[in-house]
């Protein structure tokens, strides 16, 4: 039998006379009852305590996969600049080659050779003072107070 084919009175069985739905006009017994509402609270503790859990367990797998990232970016980092070290050392071998061949026509190849060299060897020592003084300064703002100068 359709919906439209009922007699009205079968229409809504779950509706008495006065238009109020039968099934929530009972009466709650667990409402007034506290030994559900620890019960009620005691699980929402429990399902509090599984979702902070839950979140825990997914931060930390979340920080170790950040952390492998971080150590294969660290990798690729290395492996870079070491190749950019080597390049940059065939550069001034080349340079100091080509100054060399440059310089021979108006010195002779021991002259440019001892001018290239020479060069060199200030460039460096130029290089180790300057790390030197940054050493220094390191040492001072890392030294001990005792003694008054730090030093």
């Amino acid at each position: 039998m359709r919906d439209d084919e009922q007699p009205d009175g079968d229409r809504h069985s779950a509706i008495d006379s006065s238009g109020l739905n039968t099934a929530d006009t009972a009466p709650d017994a667990d409402q007034d009852d506290p030994a559900s509402s620890d019960e009620s609270i005691t699980d929402e503790l429990a399902a509090l305590l599984d979702d902070g859990r839950t979140y825990a367990e997914a931060e930390i797998a979340f920080q170790k996969t950040r952390a492998k990232l971080a150590g294969v970016s660290v990798g690729k980092a290395i492996a870079f600049a070491l190749i950019a070290l080597i390049t940059l050392h065939i550069s001034v071998l080349a340079l100091a080659v080509g100054m060399v061949i440059a310089l021979e026509p108006i010195v002779t190849i021991w002259g440019a050779i001892a001018i290239v060299v020479g060069v060199l060897v200030a460039l460096t020592l130029w290089l180790a003072l300057m790390a030197k003084r940054q050493g220094s300064k390191l040492s001072v703002l890392f030294g001990s107070s005792e003694g008054g100068s730090g030093r």
